[in-house]
């Protein structure tokens, strides 16, 4: 056992750790509890600063805490068991990931004595996160617990977020620890140099048709009004990346579109017709670039600026002109202070191409032959009748296009979706916005398919008191890969059929208001009652399933 420093109390490993927790100001835990790490479930019993939310699942755990993570900035945690609940969790991981979602996963393990023998649950968490997360760590001695939570913190929120797997031996945690609290030191935002800003704005002073592109993220409030105030005094057009549209406000005039799945033909050919892309946070991925074909590596046609807050991403598939590691808030603040030159030769290009948004952005009439529910006219309703702080969150599937194309999102961190394309990730995450923010309006939107992946997390929100409406998209099928079914094997269905339940009664067994909408008339009325609830709703909207995207029917598929 080493030696007790300064200010330390003898405590178990497992109290040790849940009081570095508190220190780094965790408020809220999720897990499905394990016998692997009953010390720290323990020592939660007597920490009241911390609340433990307990799902029915590990994968709707793990989303919950990364959805928790992009809503505060700060690492969302969650606990599991080892083995099986390890293994579960691992969607969770690969989301924030790609998401870039600072996020803790602490994991119980087999006793140490144990290793190497394919005792009960055992698993190589080393092998099995590796390639998923930023840094994946077993604390074999007790003193060191301070130390390695200190570290994942520093880790999940440093340079690009992400992922941290902390394992736990079950051993360990019964074990003394004597070393003092110590807390991560984060680093100060990364602010461009002088001589770096000079750089991207003679650039953009010789430009012709510049766009912006933001993602990623790092943005907070104040990042966000300064790209809000960048826009405006330089009156440029502004792109947001996959499902990174509350980057800025969808009703500023310098919002042109988002760069994602059912992109804007228009502006996708003003990505191409770009003679500088200054892009910021975001990495650039397959998603925002039509599988690299707008914007190809590794030397775009474009002339291209990149500003990430990980030196490792500059360069990593694109080689810009100009490549700065900074953050995003604290590089378009030092833009928004710049004057622009005299005159601004691209302003008609930008009145344009938000004139195409605008009109880009009006859900069409329903086509002929359509029947059941219209999801243009649902999501226009959102969009009219919701407080602009609304948190709307979704998992995958192509339901998810109307939700991207016809809401306007308002503010920072109310768009909770998983660039990834992980199923069932939309009622998970909302179940952590309502008990982030218990005030405020949070609709979750899912199809049939995408819902069924973690149903039972209907009973955590019960459970919590989680206030949110759900919106299930019934059209008896998993609809995006029938569409790209019928593209290469047309008219031979296999496997994409879906039998569901009756999804108002299982709702009800929760004790949730539930009703069926069956014609596009009725949901206004049905979604004011589940509002008038103030608590658990679900809405099932009967779809029709030729409707596949908003403007194409499966035949044209």
């Amino acid at each position: 056992m080493s030696e007790t420093t300064p200010g330390a109390v003898a405590r178990s490993g497992g109290r040790a750790l849940v009081d570095a927790l508190r220190l780094h100001g965790v408020d809220r835990v999720f897990c499905v509890p394990g016998e692997s790490y009953l010390e720290v479930l323990d020592a939660l019993h007597d920490t009241p600063e911390i609340a433990l939310v307990v799902a029915k699942h590990e994968g709707g755990a793990a989303n919950m805490a990364e959805a928790d993570g992009k809503l505060t900035g700060r690492p969302g945690i969650c606990m599991v068991t080892r083995g099986p609940g390890a293994t579960h969790a691992s969607v969770g991981v690969h989301i924030a990931q790609q998401d870039s979602t600072p996020m803790i996963l602490f994991v119980g393990q087999i006793a140490r004595s144990h290793r190497g023998r394919e005792a009960f649950q055992e698993v190589d968490y080393q092998a099995l996160f590796g390639s998923l997360a930023k840094w994946v760590v077993e604390i074999d001695d007790a003193a060191r617990v301070p130390e390695i939570v200190a570290r994942a913190f520093q880790a999940a929120c440093s340079g690009r977020p992400g992922p941290v797997v902390v394992s736990l031996p079950e051993d360990m945690l019964l074990e003394p620890c004597t070393r003092a609290d110590c807390a991560a030191v984060l680093p100060a935002p990364m602010v461009p140099a002088a001589g770096l800003v000079d750089g991207i704005v003679q650039r953009l002073a010789r430009a012709q048709r510049p766009l912006v592109v933001v993602g990623g993220p790092d943005w907070d409030d104040a990042g966000r009004q300064a790209l809000s105030r960048f826009a405006a005094r330089w009156s440029l057009p502004v792109a947001c990346a996959f499902r990174r549209q509350d980057v800025l406000d969808n009703l500023d005039e310098h919002y042109v579109g988002h760069m994602s799945l059912g992109m804007n033909p228009k502006l996708a050919q003003r990505v191409r017709d770009a003679d500088l892309i200054l892009a910021i946070g975001t990495r650039l991925g397959d998603i925002v670039t039509d599988g690299y074909t707008l914007i190809e590596p590794p030397r775009p046609a474009q002339p291209l600026i990149h500003i990430h807050a990980d030196a490792g991403e500059l360069g990593r598939v694109y080689q810009p002109e100009l490549a700065v590691v900074a953050h995003a808030g604290a590089a378009v603040a030092a833009l928004a202070d710049r004057p622009p030159p005299g005159t601004l030769p691209w302003q008609d290009w930008t009145r344009q191409a938000r004139t195409e948004h605008e009109a880009f952005s009006l859900p069409p009439e329903p086509a002929a032959g359509h029947r059941g529910v219209d999801l243009g006219s649902v999501v226009a309703h959102l969009g009219r009748t919701l407080p602009p702080d609304s948190i709307l969150t979704n998992g995958a599937g192509n339901y998810s296009v109307w939700l991207h194309r016809f809401y306007a999102y308002r503010r920072g961190r109310t768009e909770l979706a998983p660039t990834c394309g992980a199923m069932g990730y939309g009622l998970p995450a909302a179940v952590a916005a309502s008990l982030r923010h218990p005030g405020r309006q949070v609709v979750c939107m899912a199809g049939d398919g995408c819902f069924l992946m973690y149903p039972q997390e209907l009973a955590t929100a019960a459970e919590y008191g989680a206030r949110l409406i759900v919106l299930v998209a019934n059209n008896g099928m998993y609809g995006t890969i029938r569409m790209h079914q019928e593209r290469r094997h047309p008219g031979r269905v296999s496997g994409t059929r879906l039998q569901g339940p009756d999804y108002v009664m299982l709702a009800r067994s929760f004790g949730a208001h539930a009703e069926r909408i069956e014609q596009t008339e009725d949901f206004a009325a049905a979604f004011a009652r589940a509002q008038a609830a103030q608590g658990l709703a679900l809405l099932e909207l009967v779809t029709d399933p030729l409707q596949i995207t908003p403007q194409m029917r499966l035949a044209e598929a």
